[in-house]
């Protein structure tokens, strides 16, 4: 079907927040052409949604834009931990963790760590990087209307500033376009789960004498308890710019207009224990945690990520990250769709992989709010139940155990009580610090564009051949898949060999020298193999019809 169209794109990205910036760089890092549009003028003002748990760094990591972050998370870069007190004038209180990563263990098991950076400081960053690679990205720009058929998709988008409006044609839409996402309401997408939890009204303020209450405590967040003034206050520069989240209860009758600035420094005021406090109230927002994830990820050419997806609780950051990971994991199935090297159907396992995923994180998070006691939440009988403990396990453990994956045991559990990163397939690959040509990286830092096979050096099961012959034949044809593969080791014909003595690869990724490891460009274990086979080739361009889906 032929469309007249004023724009014709590959993917038209729809809300341009953390979710569709990271996606637009993802694309944009893949090479993909895409347009995003989003209604407001700019990105975020308010200093919300900090913490950037490690999966997520990993990914700006190899996207190239980990040191831009990092600069833009300076003045927060010393502050770790969650305190609770009544008050905090004087010692009262108790850490509920006083560092992320007290003992210096995540070291084994990523390149990289968790970064505090603000909302409002990392989406310019995202910004810059994603312009850098060529997107298309308008704000003040808000799509009407959308219609899909079996080719593509055809939006009318308004541009906000002269009310003209142009219509664009996308192979794909990607809505990140928030909790209340109107695309997700338009394809009559329901929603399962408790629901709302609870609501808060968040005020940015100044004050120049607060730090002194503050002291040497550099926290992440403070959770204060006393009872007729509880909230949660969250520095912005350690210094004289914080915010204080304020329990808000419409539920209740309150209206948003009775958070008056005064009453907004009253509370702050009393919840610090310092009457006297200087506090001058510079902006609110209302804002409302629920537990939620939608019934479908995707419904023909058009796909949810981020809010639009799933909703969580805030207490352990765990919304942004999931929505940011749904991006990565959708970013390059389109990219190989689009490139021809993998078959449509693929996109199918974005659903499949991210959806128990969200199920599982959304229910960690409320218990997470149950375990902090979040100021505002009063959980419902069977909200928060989910099992307790850590949360490496969420963050770098959960599996997809089905999908683009071969091998996986559908039996297991989505998130594993402990964290062992072993090379088992629909787990994350693990992390090990290697030299190429001298120069240090992780195998975290091979998987962005292509799928990698890791062998031994030298080849003596053949893998490292194969691997080759699948991928030349690939270039000569111009359209097959598109496969690296890196023999490891201490030998000299080694393409990649070990940066510290005593490393076995494959006894870290699960594996025997006569293995071999099929890892997707997004960092997962698409299969394993513990040994030799007679056709290793043949074996190889099995596996990888049934991960591409092109079989």
């Amino acid at each position: 079907m032929h469309q007249k169209a004023d724009h014709r794109i590959p993917v038209l990205i729809v809300g341009g927040s953390l979710v569709g910036l990271s996606m637009s760089l993802f694309l944009g890092r893949l090479g993909v052409r895409h347009m995003l549009v989003e209604r407001h003028s700019g990105t975020s003002i308010h200093p919300r949604g900090r913490g950037n748990n490690v999966r997520t760094m990993e990914l700006f990591r190899v996207a190239g834009i980990e040191p831009d972050i990092k600069a833009a998370a300076e003045l927060l870069a010393d502050n770790h931990g969650i305190l609770q007190t009544p008050t905090l004038v004087g010692d009262a209180g108790e850490w509920l963790f006083k560092n992320i990563d007290p003992g210096g263990g995540l070291a084994r098991f990523s390149p990289t760590a968790w970064c505090l950076c603000s909302q409002n400081d990392l989406e310019p960053v995202l910004l810059e990087g994603a312009r850098r690679l060529g997107g298309d990205l308008r704000y003040s720009h808000e799509m009407e209307t959308f219609e899909q058929d079996p080719e593509g998709v055809t939006a009318v988008v308004r541009d906000r500033a002269t009310e003209e409006r142009y219509t664009v044609r996308a192979d794909y839409l990607v809505a990140a376009d928030g909790p209340r996402s109107p695309v997700r309401s338009r394809l009559g997408i329901g929603q399962t789960g408790p629901g709302d939890l609870f609501a808060n009204v968040s005020a940015t303020f100044r004050s120049k004498l607060l730090a002194e209450t503050v002291g040497d405590r550099r926290f992440i967040c403070c959770y204060l308890t006393d009872p007729e003034a509880d909230g949660a206050l969250l520095p912005v520069d350690n210094e004289e710019r914080w915010v204080f989240h304020a329990p808000w209860h419409p539920e209740n009758g309150e209206t948003l207009e009775e958070f008056t600035e005064e009453r907004l420094a009253r509370h702050i005021r009393r919840a610090v224990g310092v009457p006297d406090l200087d506090v001058e109230v510079t902006g609110k927002a209302s804002w409302r945690a629920a537990e939620r994830v939608a019934d479908r990820y995707a419904a023909g050419r058009v796909f949810l990520a981020g809010d639009s997806a799933h909703e969580m609780s805030p207490t352990g950051a765990f919304g942004s990250n999931t929505g940011i990971q749904d991006a990565h994991n959708l970013a390059w199935k389109l990219a190989a769709v689009l490139d021809g090297w993998a078959a449509p159907d693929l996109l199918e396992t974005y659903d499949t992989e991210r959806r128990p995923v969200a199920v599982a994180t959304s229910a960690r998070a409320s218990a997470r709010s149950v375990e902090h006691s979040h100021p505002g939440f009063a959980p419902a009988p069977g909200v928060g139940g989910a099992k307790r403990g850590g949360i490496l396990n969420v963050v770098l453990g959960y599996r997809y155990l089905q999908g683009a994956v071969v091998g996986a045991d559908p039996e297991q559990p989505v998130v594993p009580d402990g964290l062992g990163l072993n090379g088992q397939p629909g787990s994350r690959a693990p992390h090990l610090w290697l030299r190429r040509s001298g120069t240090r990286l992780s195998t975290l830092d091979l998987y962005e564009r292509s799928l990698v096979l890791l062998t031994d050096a030298p080849d003596d099961a053949g893998w490292y051949s194969a691997a080759r012959a699948i991928a030349a034949r690939a270039i000569a044809e111009r359209d097959g898949v598109r496969l690296d593969a890196y023999r490891i080791g201490p030998s000299a014909d080694a393409d990649l060999t070990y940066d510290t003595r005593g490393t076995d690869w494959a006894e870290l990724h699960g594996t025997t020298a006569d293995g071999a490891v099929l890892v997707r460009p997004d960092g997962f274990v698409a299969w394993r193999s513990t040994g030799a086979v007679p056709d290793p080739e043949a074996t190889l361009r099995k596996v990888l019809a049934t991960v591409l889906r092109t079989g």
